[in-house]
């Protein structure tokens, strides 16, 4: 794909991967729609990324709050050419110890939000003449789990196994899919999830480059899976 021009939405897209991922699209003239809940953090990439980057405040797990969005912004032929669902919760925990509450939180955010997004813009893909590009973003956790990662790991294999069904469902309507699975990544998220960050995580930036080249393969080359992890994962 030839990015210049070219429209994507990106969840999560206020800080961590999600905000690395819009600033390279942005580099590269790319009409990004940043989708997140923290309206002063996308106000702050909005002056730092400049015109091409669109702020929107939403909450994916709203499914009538999305589809009015789409609604509103996509009208008259006007198609979105990337989703990148990057949004994403984790919260790690033995079984018996964590709450229902987050569990359903990592279900809404992690699935939910990401099939509302994807159910949108696919009718407005297959309209559109251009290829069109779908990255889901999983997690080395959906590959493979241990302790305490039981409820995150189910989402995860949940994005592999809905990405795997995806893209044989929309290859011969010209839009690829793609599930990317990182390992540790140097953000807040790990932060939040109560892992101790070290020297040899993944560096956001690094992975936000290979998400843009995999966008840019050329229009009969799909990359429809893969891993990235550190090649030491030592602290």
């Amino acid at each position: 794909m030839f990015l210049e021009n070219k429209t994507a939405i990106v969840t999560g897209a206020s800080s961590g991967l999600g905000a690395a991922i819009a600033s390279q699209l942005t580099k590269l003239q790319v009409r990004v729609f940043g989708l997140a809940r923290s309206s002063g953090k996308l106000k702050k990439m909005e002056t730092e990324l400049g015109n091409l980057f669109f702020p929107v405040t939403l909450d994916i797990t709203n499914q009538a709050a999305v589809s009015e969005w789409f609604g509103q912004t996509f009208s008259n032929g006007y198609s979105p050419d990337i989703l990148v669902n990057n949004a994403g919760t984790g919260i790690f925990g033995k079984i018996e110890e964590l709450p229902l509450e987050q569990w359903k939180q990592m279900m809404d955010t992690n699935l939910n939000g990401m099939y509302f997004l994807t159910r949108e813009v696919v009718p407005l893909m297959k309209a559109n003449a251009e290829s069109s590009h779908i990255i889901n973003v999983g997690s080395i956790l959906g590959k493979t789990s241990g302790m305490t990662k039981s409820a995150y790991s189910t989402t995860k294999f949940g994005v592999q196994g809905f990405s795997e069904a995806l893209f044989k469902e929309l290859r011969f309507s010209n839009i690829k899919v793609t599930c990317f699975n990182p390992g540790s990544i140097d953000t807040h998220f790990f932060e939040e999830s109560g892992i101790e960050p070290h020297a040899n995580m993944l560096q956001p930036d690094d992975l936000a480059e290979m998400i843009v080249h995999i966008l840019q393969t050329p229009d009969n080359f799909l990359v429809n899976d893969m891993t990235v992890r550190p090649l030491d994962p030592r602290s």
